[in-house]
């Protein structure tokens, strides 16, 4: 009981947002609409109950007269009722694009806000697969919980309406066995109910299972199929270190997983199976069982035994909605753990954002990025590097030098307000703009045009400009294919992909560019080239690099260099004259 109350609970707080949301009316409008048909649909469902009176006592007693028109009345009946039954599907996925769209903006929102997917990354929760969880459980919820709410509704509306039925009909034919009428009031609702109880109970002892093995199911599938979209990413790797036998065990093992769990819920579904058939078989001829003795008897005509035996129906399909949804139960379950857990984990990285003892960034009224009482640590809390009083000067070039693992990229991540791990704070210049270039740049799937420009709009960026720089890089080759869309980062080379980053920082002109190793795929004259490029096209931007090579020496007119003092590394400047 408390984990049905739970998961309701969790339910109300996924759903209940997008009905208070901006696009609330449209969604209560649609929701109502879509209940309000159901209704419909159970009062002809009533009609058709009587019908069913009416129409086989007519066959009993050969009046064609009242035969013939109980063949229109019918048609009239369900003309009514494909009318609603179209329009409720129509109006309910209406609902559901709507419902799924204001969720997936929201999920999206809050995964991409200021940088919140990199720092639940950080945290290594369990929120494994945002794609999957924003892409496909988005869609799962919305479609079950309305397929499961509406059909909650309809059950209990149709057992009120019909149990009323039943218990008339329980005392105009009464339960008849050996000859005599024994007085049970409602005996035929009772059978239902303790025939629905027993198909209940039992349902959820053999199906129980289903609920966990779904949700390991779907987490198997995404797992599979980001592995598989990670081996299709990194192709040249693999096949230059012959990889490919390696990378298919890995994913064989992969897919085991999700053939292991598969074994597993097929056992399970064929035990539910087996059961759910049997009592779906048995409960066609369950009221016949109840009813025949007084129809035999000649208490009931057959066109009472025939209402008898629909109004039973539809009280025993109302008490075992949960033995038919049971499957679905299961999985819509899994879904909204998956998405209780994603939507945690939203939280958890914006309350560590909001942490106080963390590095933050704070704009300033100065010209320069300054580090105070900066200690910057790893996730589990180990020191990695520190300063204090260390200031990044408005139009300077600067390298950044020291062993690998001293954590010059991190220190650059804490700049850009993206590494929340230590104290201390980031002060810089209110209104700067910053660009990070990191060794492999991002290039979206889209036009070139589009993967240059990034993150800004192709709109904002004249194509004769943007062809201007890729010429000035050294890419005149692609110039003419600006509106071409392709998945860039494999089609290039990384030294062209660095080109790329480089012609990106020459079109948004920041006031200060970090090159994190962002040309260490070129050769030594082609990466100078570059950086008289840089001096060149933006005389005001300062650059903060990092890179191995002493030929870089001569691009910046001053050194940082990481050195270990005790159990972190610290800053240490070094001024030096070098040619620019």
């Amino acid at each position: 009981m408390n984990n049905i109350r739970s998961t309701l609970a969790t339910v109300w707080r996924i759903a209940s947002p997008y009905f208070n949301s901006d696009d609330k009316w449209a969604g209560r409008g649609l929701l109502a609409a879509v209940v309000i048909i159901e209704l419909a649909s159970v009062f002809l469902t009533v009609l058709f109950n009587r019908w069913n009176n009416v129409f086989y006592n007519a066959l009993q007693e050969r009046d064609q007269a009242v035969f013939t028109y109980q063949i229109g009345y019918f048609c009239v009946l369900a003309a009514f009722w494909i009318g609603l039954k179209v329009y409720q599907l129509y109006l309910n996925q209406w609902l559901q694009i709507r419902w799924r769209r204001w969720m997936t903006t929201r999920y999206l929102g809050g995964w991409l806000h200021d940088a919140n997917h990199y720092r639940m990354q950080l945290l290594g929760d369990a929120a494994d697969n945002p794609d999957q969880r924003i892409a496909d459980d988005t869609q799962r919820f919305v479609e079950q919980t309305l397929t499961l709410g509406i059909g909650l509704l309809s059950a209990v509306v149709t057992l009120a309406s019909f149990v009323f039925i039943l218990w008339g009909l329980s005392n105009q034919a009464p339960l008849h066995l050996f000859g005599k009428d024994l007085a049970i009031p409602g005996y035929l609702v009772l059978g239902a109910l303790v025939y629905a109880i027993l198909g209940t109970v039992l349902t959820h002892v053999i199906g129980r299972p289903l609920v966990d093995l779904n949700f390991r199911q779907q987490r198997f599938e995404a797992d599979f199929r980001f592995n598989l979209v990670r081996t299709r990413e990194n192709a040249e790797q693999i096949a230059l270190l012959h990889g490919e036998p390696a990378e298919r065990t890995r994913l064989l093992d992969r897919f085991g997983f999700v053939v292991g769990n598969w074994l597993d819920i097929m056992q399970r579904t064929k035990k539910l199976t087996a059961f759910t058939a049997t009592y779906s078989q048995a409960a066609v001829i369950f009221p016949y069982v109840l009813i025949a003795p007084a129809y035999f008897a000649n208490k009931i005509q057959l066109g009472g035994m025939m209402q008898t035996a629909s109004a039973f129906s539809s009280v025993q399909d109302s008490l075992s909605f949960f033995i038919s949804a049971y499957r679905t139960l299961a999985e819509w379950q899994s879904v909204v753990a998956r998405l209780d857990g994603f939507e945690n984990s939203i939280r958890g990285g914006d309350a560590l954002a909001q942490r106080q003892d963390i590095i933050h960034v704070k704009p300033t009224g100065g010209d320069t990025i300054d580090l105070d009482d900066l200690l910057v640590t790893l996730p589990d809390g180990k020191p990695l590097l520190a300063a204090d009083g260390f200031s990044l000067r408005d139009n300077e070039r600067t390298l950044v030098t020291g062993p690998s693992g001293a954590g010059k990229s991190t220190l650059f991540r804490a700049v850009a307000g993206i590494w929340p791990f230590g104290r201390g704070s980031v002060n810089i210049p209110a209104n700067a703009s910053l660009m990070m270039l990191p060794q492999r740049p991002y290039l979206p799937i889209g036009s070139l045009h589009d993967a240059v420009v990034y993150p800004g709009q192709a709109a904002s960026y004249d194509a004769g400009r943007v062809r201007e720089v890729l010429a000035a890089v050294g890419l005149p080759q692609l110039a003419a294919r600006l509106e071409e869309e392709a998945h860039w980062n494999r089609m290039l080379s990384l030294g062209e992909q660095q080109r790329l980053g480089i012609a990106r920082a020459l079109l948004h002109a920041p006031q200060f560019l970090f090159l994190d190793e962002a040309t260490a795929s070129l050769d030594e004259p082609s990466e100078a080239a570059l950086y008289r490029l840089i001096a060149e096209k933006l005389p005001d931007t300062a650059v903060v690099s990092i890179g191995h090579r002493s030929t870089l020496d001569a691009f910046h007119r001053r050194n940082i260099s990481l050195v270990r003092d005790g159990d972190r590394f610290t800053l240490r400047d070094k001024v030096e004259a070098a040619a620019s």
